[in-house]
C-alpha cells in the first residue's frame, strides 16, 4: 500500500461518493474522503464488493443522451422508450418511502436483530425517517448518524495529530458491531473540502483504515439523496435532479427489483462475453488505447452495493496500457474541477499527461506514489437510465455508452495487484463515434452494445 496520497476513492465502496465528504469525523466507510455523508474523513482504501453483487473519485458534467442497446432488457437499460413493456413508468419524482424500501429490501437485507448503521446529513431527513421505518419493519435496529452543517470541514481545520492519525475507540467499536452499513451522500456544499490540505485528508484516511476494513466485512451500500448543492453542480433544479435520481435507480418503474434483476442478467451475459478476452481497445476522438485483461476477473456491479449501479469492471494487467486516451467527461475530485484530461501510456505507465482545466491537481495526483501512474481498473457503464453526467462519480461512471479507467489502486477481487493511495476514475464517452473492441471484435459502437 502506498505511503501517502490524495484522498481519492471510487464509487464502489461503502463510504464513497463524489465530491467532498459530508461525514462525521469518526464515520466508518471503508474509504470516506470526498463526499459520502456519513462516510468518514479521508479516503485511503477503495473497496468494491467481491463477487457478482460487488459494486465506487472524480465526476462530471452534462453529456450526450445515451444510445439504445441491442439485446439488453428494456426495463433495466432503457434501450427503448419507457412504457413500451408491461413495466411501465409510474413515477416522475423521487419517493423517500420507495427509495428506503429499495435500499433496505435490495441493498441491505437486514436480518432480525441486526445493527444497521446509517450515515448522512440533515438534508437527507425525509429518507432517514423512512429508512428507520423500513429497518424497524424487518425487526432490525436502526442506528442513524447525522452530520451537522460544517462539521466535516471544521474537523479537518481543527483536528490535532491524534484525531488525524487515530480513530476514536467508540467509533471503532461501532464499526465492529454493525452488521449492515449505509452511507448516503447529501452534501450542503460540494466543494467544502477544496481548500483543505490533501495531506490532512490522507492522514485521516490512513488513521481510519481499520474501521473501513471492518465495514467491508459486513453488508454495506452507498447512495445519494438530492440536495440543492448537488442540483447546482448538475445544472438542474432540485426537482429535476430528484426525477433524474428516480430514473437512475429504477424507482420510476412499477417494479424496481425486476428492473435491477434485468440489469444484473444483462451484465452477466456481458461478463460471459468478456471472460475469455485477452485485449481491449478503446477508440474515440483523441483516444486509441489498448489494455490486456487476460486472466483477470470481471465483476458484476448490480446495485446492491452502489445504488445506482450499472457497470462491469476488472483490473487490467498493470504493464499493459499502451497508447493515448482523452477523458471527455469532466471530473471533480474533492470539489476541484478537472477536465480535458489526456494521458499517454507506455508499458502501463503514464509517460505524458495534460489537462484543459486542473492540470496542477493532475500533477499532484500522479505524484501520489509509484502506483498512481498505472491503471488499476477498467469499467464499462451499462445504466442507460443515467443519460448525462451530474458531477457525482457514483452516477457518472455508470452512464450507458461510456468506459472508464482508474489511475491507482486495483480491486483485489479482479486479480489486479497495483497498489496506491490513489483511485481516480476518469470517464471516456463513446456515444459519439467511439468504439470498444474485445480481441479485435466490436463490443460497443456509438454507445450501442453488439448483440451478446
Amino acid at each position: 500500500m502506498a505511503r501517502f496520497g490524495l484522498p481519492f476513492r471510487g464509487a464502489k465502496d461503502p463510504s464513497m461518493t463524489a465530491g467532498p465528504p459530508q461525514p462525521t469525523p469518526d464515520a466508518l466507510g471503508p474509504e470516506a474522503d470526498t463526499a459520502g455523508p456519513g462516510t468518514g474523513p479521508g479516503a485511503d482504501e477503495d473497496a468494491r464488493g467481491v463477487g457478482p453483487d460487488a459494486v465506487e473519485a472524480g465526476t462530471a458534467a452534462a453529456g450526450a443522451p445515451a444510445g439504445p442497446v441491442d439485446d439488453a432488457p428494456t426495463d433495466a437499460l432503457r434501450a427503448d422508450a419507457p412504457g413500451e413493456d408491461d413495466d411501465t413508468v409510474i413515477a416522475s419524482e423521487l419517493s423517500a418511502a420507495a427509495f428506503a424500501d429499495l435500499l433496505v429490501g435490495y441493498c441491505l437485507e437486514p436480518e432480525p436483530g441486526d445493527q444497521v448503521l446509517v450515515r448522512s446529513t440533515d438534508l437527507a431527513t425525509p429518507l432517514l425517517v423512512e429508512l428507520q421505518r423500513a429497518i424497524l419493519q424487518r425487526d432490525a435496529w436502526p442506528l442513524i448518524r447525522v452530520e451537522l452543517p460544517g462539521q466535516t470541514e471544521g474537523f479537518y481545520r481543527h483536528a490535532q495529530d491524534r484525531h488525524l492519525d487515530e480513530l476514536s475507540p467508540l467509533a471503532l467499536e461501532e464499526a465492529r458491531q454493525a452488521q449492515r452499513s449505509l452511507s448516503i451522500q447529501a452534501p450542503e456544499d460540494t466543494s467544502a473540502l477544496a481548500e483543505i490540505d490533501p495531506e490532512r485528508l490522507a492522514r485521516a484516511a490512513r488513521g481510519r483504515r481499520e474501521a473501513r476494513e471492518l465495514t467491508l466485512q459486513s453488508r454495506w451500500a452507498t447512495t445519494l439523496w438530492p440536495t440543492a448543492a448537488l442540483a447546482d453542480r448538475a445544472g438542474m433544479s432540485l426537482r429535476e435532479l430528484s426525477a433524474f435520481v428516480a430514473r437512475a435507480t429504477f424507482l420510476d418503474r412499477k417494479d424496481p427489483l425486476r428492473a435491477w434483476s434485468g440489469l444484473r442478467d444483462f451484465q452477466a451475459r456481458l461478463i460471459e462475453r468478456l471472460q475469455g478476452v485477452e485485449e481491449l481497445r478503446i477508440e474515440a476522438e483523441g483516444t486509441d488505447l489498448t489494455l490486456r485483461v487476460a486472466g483477470r476477473t470481471w465483476v458484476n456491479s448490480d446495485g446492491r452495493r452502489n445504488m445506482p449501479s450499472g457497470e462491469v469492471f476488472t483490473g487490467p494487467l498493470e504493464s499493459s496500457a499502451t497508447g493515448t486516451i482523452r477523458y471527455t467527461v469532466p471530473s471533480s475530485p474533492a470539489g476541484v474541477e478537472v477536465s480535458g484530461v489526456e494521458l499517454t501510456f507506455r508499458d502501463g505507465e503514464v509517460v505524458e499527461h495534460r489537462a484543459d482545466v486542473g492540470g496542477e491537481y493532475l500533477e499532484r495526483a500522479l505524484a501520489t506514489d509509484d502506483g498512481a501512474r498505472y491503471l488499476g481498473e477498467v469499467g464499462i457503464g451499462t445504466n442507460f437510465g443515467i443519460d448525462r453526467a451530474i458531477g457525482v462519480i457514483l452516477f457518472d461512471e455508470k452512464i450507458g455508452g461510456t468506459v472508464h479507467t482508474a489511475l491507482g489502486r486495483s480491486y483485489p477481487e479482479t486479480g489486479g495487484v497495483n497498489e496506491s493511495a490513489l483511485h481516480w476514475d476518469l470517464i471516456c464517452d463513446l456515444r459519439r463515434g467511439g468504439r470498444l473492441y474485445a480481441d479485435g471484435e466490436v463490443l460497443q459502437e456509438n454507445g450501442r452494445f453488439a448483440r451478446l
